[in-house]
C-alpha cells in the first residue's frame, strides 16, 4: 500500500491540528519549522529543524522523503513559500499570483477598486514623507501597516501628524517582499471576519463573526463572536461580496479568512488571506458552524483529489454560535499571582478549547499584538442563547490575578 507524505510548513501551535487531521486520515505528515522545541514536532511523523523561507532546503526535503502534498494552514507569512515550493515540486497549491494577492495589502485594495468592493483611500509609501504628505491630504486618523505582516504586527492608528515619524520604521520592517508601508484612512466602525472555502467552480463564505477590540489598542482583538445573522448587519450581503472577491481571484482552492470594517451602510474590506482563521477558528469554529470538514478537503485538493462540492450550510446549523474569546491582563498588568475558574473553563461541556500563555510568577502587561494576548478560550454551541449564558458565567469567573 503507497501512503501518502503531506509536508506541513510551519510547525507552530497552530498548525497541530492540521496535522492531526493529516494523519487520522492516514498520511504520513512531516513539518518544517526552524526551532528545535517546535510545538508541532511531537504530533509530526517527522520533522526538519530550518527556517521555512529557506526555500532550497525546503525543497530539498520534500525530495527525499518523496512528498505527495505540501501544505500551510493559519500562517500568512508561510504562503509566498508555499507556492514557490508547490511550483518547484509540481505539487497542487495556491498559485504564486493567488499568495501574492491574498498576502500583499497593496494588491488587495488595487483588487477591490477593479471589481468595486469598498476599500478606505490608501498610499503606498516607502519613505515617512510619503506617509505625512498623505495624512495631511487626508486630514483624517488614519492606519499604517506592513504590506505583508501577521498577528497585527507593525500595525499602529495615527491620530497626529508626529505619530508617523514615531511609528513608521517600525512599521516598514516588518514588510517583507518590499520595504514600504501601506498607510489609509482609519474606519471607525464595527469589524467583521468572515471564513470561507474555494473549489475551482465557487467560494463559499461558512462563518461570519462580529469582532471587539481591547480598550488600550483599537488594533488587537478581544473577542470573535459567530452567529449565522445579525440583527444590526446584513451578513448577507456580507457573504456575497467576500464570495465576489475570492471567485474573482486566482485562487483554485483553499480556505479563506477575511476582515472587513463597516461604515455607512458598506464593508470595506481590511485584508484577507487565503488560510483558514488562527487561533483554531478554522480547526474548530468552522467546522461547528457549517458541519463542513474544510481540513479534509484541503488535504484532499493538496493531494491532487481536486473536486467542487456543494459546501451550502445546510439549515440544521443555522442556530449554531461560537466564540473566541481572549483574556486580558489586568489593569496595570504587573506579575500573576494565580488564574481563578479554570475549573470552570474545565466543566462547561461548550468550551473546546482554552488556553493561558502566562504562568504564576510572569509578568503580564496590555497586549501591543495578537500574539502578546493573555489567552483564550473557544465555546461552540447550539444556541444564541446558551452561548450568551457561557460567555456570562465565564467572564464572571475566570480571572487572572496580579500583584
Amino acid at each position: 500500500m503507497n501512503i501518502k507524505t503531506v509536508v506541513v510548513l510551519p510547525g507552530s501551535l497552530w498548525q497541530i491540528p492540521i496535522i492531526q487531521k493529516s494523519k487520522s486520515m492516514g498520511f504520513r505528515t512531516l513539518v518544517v519549522n526552524p526551532y528545535k522545541d517546535s510545538p508541532a514536532f511531537l504530533f509530526a511523523d517527522g520533522h526538519l529543524q530550518s527556517d521555512i523561507f529557506d526555500v532550497e532546503a525546503v525543497v530539498q526535503y520534500c525530495k527525499e522523503e518523496k512528498a505527495d502534498a505540501v501544505i500551510s494552514e493559519e500562517c500568512d507569512i508561510a504562503m509566498p513559500l508555499l507556492a514557490k515550493v508547490g511550483e518547484r515540486l509540481s505539487l497542487p497549491a495556491l498559485s504564486i499570483e493567488a499568495a501574492y494577492l491574498f498576502t500583499d495589502k497593496m494588491a488587495m485594495r488595487k483588487c477591490c477598486r477593479k471589481y468595486g468592493i469598498p476599500s478606505p483611500e490608501y498610499r503606498l509609501c516607502k519613505e515617512v514623507e510619503e506617509a505625512e504628505n498623505f495624512f495631511d491630504e487626508l486630514q483624517k486618523p488614519a492606519i499604517i501597516k506592513p504590506l505583508d505582516s501577521n498577528s497585527s504586527r507593525g500595525v499602529f492608528t495615527i491620530r497626529y501628524r508626529d505619530e508617523i515619524k514615531e511609528h513608521f520604521a517600525e512599521s516598514i520592517k516588518f514588510s517583507k517582499i518590499e520595504k514600504a508601508v501601506l498607510i489609509e484612512r482609519y474606519i471607525d466602525g464595527t469589524e467583521f471576519t468572515v471564513d470561507g472555502i474555494k473549489t475551482p467552480k465557487q467560494h463559499f463564505s461558512l462563518a461570519i463573526s462580529e469582532k471587539r477590540h481591547f480598550m488600550h489598542n483599537s488594533n488587537v482583538a478581544s473577542e470573535l463572536y459567530f452567529t449565522s445573522d445579525n440583527e444590526k448587519y446584513d451578513y448577507h450581503m456580507l457573504a456575497i461580496q467576500n464570495d465576489l472577491f475570492v471567485n474573482s481571484s486566482p485562487l483554485r482552492f483553499g480556505l479563506t479568512h477575511a476582515e472587513y470594517k463597516y461604515e455607512n451602510g458598506k464593508f470595506y474590506l481590511i485584508e484577507i488571506a487565503a488560510r483558514g482563521g488562527g487561533n483554531l477558528i478554522s480547526s474548530h469554529i468552522v467546522p461547528f458552524l457549517s458541519g463542513i470538514d474544510n481540513y479534509q478537503y484541503l488535504l484532499e485538493c493538496s493531494l491532487g483529489k481536486i473536486t467542487s462540492p456543494d459546501f451550502t450550510i445546510q439549515g440544521k446549523y443555522k442556530e449554531r454560535s461560537a466564540v473566541l474569546h481572549f483574556f486580558d491582563a489586568p489593569k496595570g498588568g504587573g506579575v500573576v499571582e494565580r488564574i481563578e475558574g479554570k475549573e470552570i473553563l474545565d466543566s462547561i461541556p461548550e468550551i473546546v478549547q482554552y488556553r493561558f500563555n502566562y504562568i504564576v510568577g510572569e509578568p503580564i502587561g496590555d497586549a501591543a499584538t495578537d500574539a502578546e494576548r493573555a489567552g483564550f478560550y473557544i465555546a461552540c454551541c447550539e444556541s444564541k442563547r446558551r452561548l450568551n449564558e457561557v460567555v456570562q458565567l465565564v467572564q464572571k469567573k475566570v480571572k487572572i490575578i496580579c500583584q
